[in-house]
């Protein structure tokens, strides 16, 4: 019996015994399951701690790199409070007041100029700082004064004005190299053109290469090496636009809904031989309306023959009014000249006009009109084109009316340019409108 009673506890002792490892061992799985999963958990913490401390030396390289461009920026910054601090407390601004006032007329370079004296000095809420740069803007003709508008659009926009800066004129790191040709700036040529470069003629070239400097557009002009079937090998746009003017105005057209309505001042004489054509600088103050949206009138200027052509023929001359709006559009006036009796208008201008390239001459109280230039019908062609000289820029909408005004052969005759016209261009399923 105690035999018995023993090998029953014996046996309890061996089950107890064998329940007891059993646990123990389902303890050890699952510490052993426990510890692989913190082990793998640091090997992923110690994988993110390596990748931020890439990112945090990657940052204090990028910071570096910063403060290396900064330092230039200080030295320029620097320099710029020196020269503020001389200019604000000398007599210098004075003394070239004084000195343009003795002068009718500034050139874009003085008005430039005085109104980068006037901020230095004054400050951007001086009225004449945006004075001085608006009047540089409107002397400027859009196409290789290119440093000048910029110039004049950057301290505008500088000031608090509201003004459309051209993409070209986006600040260039210093080293960056020298610039390229104008691209494509919406405003230019012709319309809106630079006086120095600006309808490309024969005489251009006589002119052109003496003058090109490091920033200089490409000389181009309307025959030779540069002639307008080259424009494109520095001006992509003269060659690859699919909307260029002038173009043959033929039928059929669709009827236009647009109207136009001139509304020209008269004002004092600036007229300019640019090299290219004879460009009249016309005051503020003249509009055209096209469904009533005012477009400032900059400037007119003259082409021999007329660039556009009316069923295959030019007339002998053609007078373009280049006009702007304030969000920047261009619109292009034409005025057809045929030959016929003696226009007084260009008689008035003519008498004036510089015969060779040269400053913007203002004749003492001589006053004119546009209008003068304009037939009494306002019937038009319209289409949508691009400026006519280099970049050719696109987006130019031009209205040519309908009835020519007389010029005659003596006044063709005397206008100091023998041709400077560009051939017209495709219509590529472009729609000519009249109204």
């Amino acid at each position: 019996m105690k035999r018995t009673i023993v090998e029953v506890v014996l046996v309890l002792a061996l089950i107890c015994a064998g329940f007891f490892g059993w646990q123990s061992m389902q303890k050890g799985n699952q510490a052993s399951t426990s510890l692989a999963a913190l082990e793998t958990a640091a090997k992923a913490n110690e994988e993110s701690l390596k990748e931020s401390e890439k990112k945090v030396k990657a940052a204090d390289e990028a910071i570096a790199a910063a403060k290396a461009e900064a330092e230039p920026l200080k030295a320029k910054a620097l320099e710029l409070e020196a020269v503020k601090a001389a200019i604000a407390t000398g007599p210098l601004l004075q003394d070239v007041e004084g000195l343009y006032k003795q002068q009718k007329v500034l050139s874009v370079e003085r008005q430039l100029g005085l109104g980068a004296l006037r901020m230095l000095t004054k400050g951007s809420t001086d009225p004449g700082v945006a004075e001085a740069f608006q009047k540089a803007l409107q002397l400027s003709d859009w196409s290789s004064r290119k440093n000048t508008i910029c110039a004049a659009q950057i301290g505008l926009a500088a000031i608090g004005e509201k003004v459309k800066v051209m993409s070209e004129c986006a600040v260039q790191p210093s080293g960056a190299g020298a610039e390229s040709g104008h691209g494509d700036a919406p405003a230019a040529d012709e319309h809106g053109a630079d006086k120095a470069n600006e309808h490309g003629t024969d005489k251009g070239k006589e002119h052109g290469a003496a003058k090109k400097d490091a920033h200089a557009a490409p000389h181009w002009g309307y025959e030779g090496a540069m002639g307008p079937e080259r424009w494109v090998s520095q001006y992509p746009t003269c060659g690859n636009g699919k909307s260029q003017a002038p173009l043959n105005i033929r039928g059929p057209f669709v009827k236009g809904r647009m109207t136009v309505a001139p509304d020209y001042k008269p004002g004092p004489l600036r007229l300019l031989n640019n090299g290219h054509t004879v460009q009249v600088n016309v005051p503020t103050g003249s509009k055209l309306r096209i469904d009533g949206i005012p477009f400032d009138l900059l400037q007119f200027h003259f082409h021999r023959p007329s660039e556009e052509q009316i069923d295959g023929k030019p007339m002998e001359m053609v007078v373009h009014f280049v006009h702007k709006s304030a969000d920047g559009k261009l619109a292009v006036l034409g005025v057809l000249l045929k030959e016929g009796n003696e226009n007084p208008g260009i008689k008035t201008l003519w008498s004036y006009a510089p015969a060779t390239e040269g400053p913007e001459v203002a004749p003492d109280e001589v006053v004119f009109n546009p209008g003068n230039l304009l037939p009494k019908e306002l019937q038009y062609f319209s289409y949508e084109g691009s400026l006519t000289t280099p970049p050719c820029t696109e987006g130019v909408r031009f209205f040519i009316l309908k009835t020519p005004v007389n010029i005659s052969r003596e006044q063709i005759n005397n206008f100091p340019f023998r041709r400077n016209a560009r051939p017209v261009q495709p219509l590529n399923d472009r729609v000519i409108t009249e109204g």
